[in-house]
């Protein structure tokens, strides 16, 4: 009878001692995770605004658009930094996901771009090379979003 009792007062005060256990930071939290956010900074090269911008406003944007139809991207952006002071970009591309892909999705994905895209590899990589003349790539950053509570 005593160990019933025991057993009984154990069971019951657990919750509580379980609650205790837990360290008070990891119960009020101030954030949870959010969404993961690619953000490229470019510099424009003297010249080669417009003919960059018209890049971005037609085959960049195709290419995000396929990307959000399919569901790997949520959204994406792009920003001028309106007062670059040295050093800094002109321009951030911000690409946004809700989730980052596994190795396995990454190549499904690879595959349904190339069958979509109209370009052989070898195109693409040449076209990628000549945006080096009007478009310099300052800065690369994977960011995640923190929403707070």
């Amino acid at each position: 009878m005593k160990m019933a009792i025991l057993k009984a007062l154990a069971l019951a005060c657990a919750p509580v001692v379980l609650a205790q256990a837990v360290p008070a930071a990891a119960q009020s939290y101030p954030t949870d995770p959010g969404d993961f956010w690619d953000v490229t900074g470019i510099e424009m090269l003297d010249g080669g605004d417009l003919q960059y911008l018209q890049w971005l406003a037609s085959e960049w944007k195709k290419e995000q658009e396929f990307a959000k139809s399919k569901g790997w991207i949520k959204s994406y952006h792009v920003l001028s930094n309106l007062y670059p002071r040295s050093g800094e970009a002109d321009l951030y591309l911000v690409i946004i996901y809700a989730d980052f892909p596994n190795a396995k999705t990454m190549l499904e994905q690879r595959k349904a771009y190339m069958e979509w895209q109209s370009k052989s590899l070898d195109q693409l990589n040449k076209e990628n090379g000549n945006r080096a003349s009007f478009r310099k790539v300052l800065s690369s950053e994977f960011l995640q979003e923190m929403i707070l509570k």
